[in-house]
């Protein structure tokens, strides 16, 4: 019985990784289709996350069912718990992908615009967090879960960074505002696959340490209702 228990469990990691992969590789072709400026390379992003949608239901199917016939204690109970959220996030990280591909087909029936030096960096910097959020689940590490939280503000940085540098684009030239308000929206939909990715880390830290770090909760840890240490 225990060793069919720890075989869903493995199962249910699984899942969840096969899921970030499948979010990964479209925000990855999500950002190459607004690059290349090609329609039908958006429009296979939006195919796509159907399969990530399906997982997400699967996940969560899963995860009742082994609250329901294990009745789990502890930290297995706080991994399964974890995983419906984990599921969630990925979700909606796959639609943010779908958002910039609707920004890339919009985009691609317009005149080209100058490429933006920092989106490639931006991508890399997001997808990267997600990858290592997954990572930091399956060891339980919580170390590299904090240190992934921290690594967000980079991300932060440059969606302000990469405003900055179209609203310029903005007041120097009027027939850029709408497309420049298109290339808005793609920074700020990867600005929040940076937030979820965060998301998904402070879970880790909750599944490994039973410790809520969210909303900066370690910071007020042993504070009274003033605030006093």
């Amino acid at each position: 019985m225990e060793r069919h228990f720890e075989q869903q469990i493995e199962e249910l990691k699984r899942q969840l990784l096969h899921m970030s992969g499948l979010s990964e590789r479209i925000i990855r072709k999500a950002v190459t289709a607004l690059q290349r400026r090609d329609a039908a390379l958006a429009a296979e992003v939006l195919a796509e996350d159907r399969a990530i949608d399906r997982l997400e239901i699967d996940i969560e199917e899963r995860c009742v069912n082994l609250l329901a016939t294990q009745q789990p204690l502890a930290r297995d109970l706080r991994l399964i718990t974890s995983a419906i959220k984990i599921s969630n996030d990925l979700e909606r990280i796959g639609d943010h992908a779908v958002n910039i591909a609707g920004c890339a087909q919009e985009l691609a029936r317009r005149p080209p615009v100058q490429p933006l030096a920092d989106l490639e960096q931006m991508t890399e910097s997001a997808v990267a967090m997600l990858r290592d959020a997954l990572d930091a689940f399956v060891r339980r590490d919580a170390e590299a879960a904090r240190a992934l939280c921290r690594r967000d503000d980079v991300v932060d940085a440059l969606n302000r960074r990469l405003f900055g540098e179209l609203l310029s684009r903005m007041v120097a030239n009027p027939a850029e505002i709408e497309p420049s308000m298109t290339l808005v929206l793609v920074s700020r939909n990867l600005e929040r696959i940076g937030d979820l990715a965060t998301n998904i880390a402070e879970e880790v830290v909750f599944i490994a340490e039973a410790r809520v770090i969210k909303h900066h909760a370690e910071d007020l840890a042993g504070r009274d209702e003033f605030g006093r240490s």
